[in-house]
């Protein structure tokens, strides 16, 4: 006897094998983590001897201690319990803004540390106080309050360690540590008028998540100043479980005015501050800020609104001349970066760009002259990590010619080895490196490493690459709260497939449990396709998708065109136009994967989260009729008028100067063919991709005729990041699929 439904085959499987431990929805946020320890914010302290990091508490997960590992030792330990010293408070809206910038939204507890230049020190913020412990022989640190109260944000350390610098009221304060003495820098800040921040698009878009920097002698902090006032307020309903908020944002909608920002020095000990000549261009970025070694400049960047053009800018503190480093252009767009590193030993910096059509590394003097290439060849730096210049090497992230994987390497400063890095990393997989912080020479570096059976695993490496301790090895064995689902585990399956013109496109299948190629399964169609991202590499997943697979479904995901890490030509392909290219190769994706032993040809369902969201609706509308049973589109843009200036005009340019890419990428523009059945889903206190973009679309779709599930989260943010809404998204999802797809509901 033949089984027609896969799903069913499978189940029947599980209960001749008498095993019934098939991973359950309701567990994925459940406490303790499924994948093991989570640990985040991992930093080694200056002298290399401790690495201290955010872990998750066992009975709440999103509750983050503080822990400490001292390598003399080889011992962890907790060093703060936060559940001891009191958490609960209610967030501000600015910092919760901040948090969902970072991707830390729904955590509790700690939120911030840092470790003072001693390395005995770490500054840590918990409710409403800032707190500095003193590591002691005795396992409980000395702690001192030495801030209290509502609104302080971003608390950093000077550089040697005299003061602590944060933010309140939309000004930029210092606190002498030895003295508990607090001073205003700046006084202007209110209203629309922000200091040492950075504005919303920055966060967002460029990963600029701070405002001010520290000189290194600490006598001065370079800070940006924004005011809002130009960007016109879209009055939005942050609609909550039991009230509703109007809230008046200054949204910076593509094509309309940005913020104004200016860049100024200011003394920490007394003076007033010192405005630096951003020139005459209109509307620049100022995406990044550096100090150089000797305090005596700094630098910024500057993008033109465009973003065709970056330069890069050394200012003299004395008297502000400036003098252009660096400039960069681009026919598409300009890729911002975190690696620039000024040299000690050398009037001389490290810089990034794609010459070649990837990313490599160049030495240049300082009147912009390149020196040599540090790397180049077939491969692809992803970030600089740390600079030995007594070693004279770089040790940097980036890919092995493939993108499926992300290891550490050490090059050399003088490009001796350009071609060919030297490997640190042991295993396949994807490596996350932390170095000390600084400019002294490293003396370990920390190996945050999983592999699609690894859950992350954390260890302590030497200058080569060998296991000095591990912080926390998260061993799949008895103990481990995924062991007992683990027999269950699906491995995903790694390949490339041709788009239209031929190009490579990487995807990744994971088959069911018990997966029979003469039996037909549902496919479980994940996308997000957005520029600057990529999905399919050799990782642990979020497990929601592993639990997709054990009901029965074949889950396929493909990085299309205009992902990341596959070189300029790759990605510049949907400048001026989305939602084409991107939909294409995913639809290529979808023809090959018809053509597969196991799939069942008439029941796919296609889901993505944001831009995935947007690609989801133009997909079931693209694609041959009956391609798809369903779709689920969460949080989804509709429309790039109602998305921010930077990203969209990155891509698309200014709707003025573009109005036929503005209307060619917009789903309105073929939304009469979407005939699939729709679930859209959106939070309804969305402040990035605004609720907007889904009522419009509701209308449209009302306007047409169009029938629609819908599903609206009171109170969540984009990333619907509460344990409720979590909990809630995720069944609703497979069951949705359920019914529409695998039609056993």
């Amino acid at each position: 006897m033949r089984f027609r439904h896969a799903a069913f085959a499978a189940a029947l499987l599980i209960q001749l094998n008498g095993f019934a431990m098939q991973l359950p929805l309701e567990r994925l946020t459940d406490s303790p983590d499924l994948s093991g320890p989570a640990v985040r914010d991992v930093q080694v302290s200056p002298d290399g001897e401790r690495v201290a990091y955010l872990r998750g508490a066992e009975d709440d997960r999103l509750r983050q201690d503080l822990w400490v590992f001292e390598r003399s030792t080889g011992r962890t330990r907790r060093l703060i319990d936060a559940k001891s010293l009191g958490t609960d408070r209610t967030l501000s809206r600015e910092e919760e803004a901040r948090r969902e910038r970072t991707r830390t939204a729904g955590s509790k507890g700690i939120g911030h540390f840092q470790w003072a230049p001693d390395s005995l020190h770490l500054l840590f913020d918990i409710g409403d106080d800032l707190c500095l412990a003193t590591l002691t022989s005795s396992p409980e640190p000395a702690l001192r309050v030495i801030a209290h109260g509502a609104g302080m944000l971003d608390p950093r350390l000077s550089p040697k360690g005299r003061y602590v610098a944060f933010l309140r009221d939309r000004n930029l304060h210092v606190i002498e540590i030895a003295t508990g003495k607090q001073r205003a820098l700046t006084r202007d800040g209110r209203g629309t008028v922000h200091n040492a921040e950075a504005e919303f698009v920055a966060q967002e878009e460029m990963g600029q998540s701070r405002g001010y920097w520290w000189s290194p002698d600490e006598s001065m902090i370079a800070f940006k100043r924004f005011d809002e006032a130009p960007v016109p307020i879209q009055r939005r309903f942050d609609i909550q479980a039991e009230a509703t908020d109007v809230v008046e944002q200054h949204y910076p909608l593509t094509g309309g005015p940005n913020v104004a920002v200016r860049l100024g020095v200011v003394p920490v000990e007394r003076g007033r501050t010192r405005w630096i000549d951003l020139g005459p261009a209109a509307d620049p970025y100022i995406p990044r800020v550096a100090w150089l070694p000797d305090s005596k400049a700094l630098s910024y960047q500057r993008v033109s609104r465009d973003q065709k053009t970056l330069e890069l800018f050394k200012v003299e503190v004395r008297g502000l001349k400036q003098t252009v480093l660096q400039t960069d252009t681009s026919r598409t767009w300009v890729d911002l970066h975190d690696d620039l590193r000024f040299l000690h030993r050398q009037p001389a910096f490290i810089w990034a760009s794609d010459r070649d059509g990837r990313k490599h590394l160049d030495l240049k003097a300082l009147d912009g002259t390149t020196l040599h290439a540090i790397t180049d060849g077939n491969w692809q730096v992803d970030q600089v990590l740390a600079v030995d210049e007594d070693a004279g090497l770089v040790y940097v992230a980036g890919d092995t010619g493939t993108a499926f994987e992300r290891h550490v390497w050490s090059v050399k400063l003088d490009g001796g080895n350009a071609a060919n890095p030297t490997l640190l990393s042991e295993r396949g997989g994807w490596h996350l490196a932390d170095f000390p912080p600084g400019d002294a020479a490293p003396r370990l570096w920390i190996d945050r490493y999983s592999d699609p059976m690894t859950p992350p695993r954390v260890s302590v490496r030497d200058l080569d690459g060998h296991l000095i301790a591990w912080i926390e090895e998260n061993a799949l064995d008895e103990s481990h709260p995924y062991h007992r689902y683990l027999d269950h585990h699906v491995v995903p399956e790694f390949g490339t497939l041709p788009a239209e013109d031929g190009t490579p496109l990487n995807f990744s299948i994971l088959r069911p449990p018990g997966f029979d190629p003469s039996l037909r399964y549902p496919v479980f169609f994940h996308v997000y396709g957005g520029p600057h991202a990529q999905m399919v590499v050799r990782r642990w997943e979020h497990l929601f998708f592993q639990a997709i697979a054990q009901r029965g479904y074949l889950v396929f995901t493909l990085d299309n065109r205009g992902s990341d890490r596959r070189g300029r030509q790759f990605s510049d392909v949907i400048h001026g136009r989305l939602g084409d290219v991107e939909v294409r190769d995913q639809l290529a994706g979808l023809a090959w994967l018809r053509e597969q032993p196991g799939v069942d040809r008439e029941r796919a369902g296609v889901m993505g989260w944001s831009y995935g969201g947007y690609m989801t609706l133009m997909m079931l509308a693209k694609a041959p009729p009956g391609s798809f049973a369903a779709g689920i589109s969460v949080a989804p843009v509709t429309r790039y008028e109602l998305y921010d200036t930077f990203y969209t005009e990155r891509y698309l340019g200014t709707p003025q100067d573009n109005p036929d890419g503005y209307r060619d990428s917009s789903v309105f523009s073929v939304l009469s063919d979407l005939k699939a059945p729709l679930l859209l889903v959106h939070g309804m206190a969305d402040d990035n991709v605004l609720f907007t973009n889904s009522t419009a679309l509701m209308a449209a779709m009302q306007a047409n005729g169009q029938s629609f599930r819908l599903m609206t989260y009171p109170g969540g943010k984009h990333g619907l990041s509460s344990r409720a809404m979590t909990d809630h998204v995720q069944r609703l999802m497979a069951d949705y699929f359920d019914e529409m797809v695998k039609g056993t509901r």
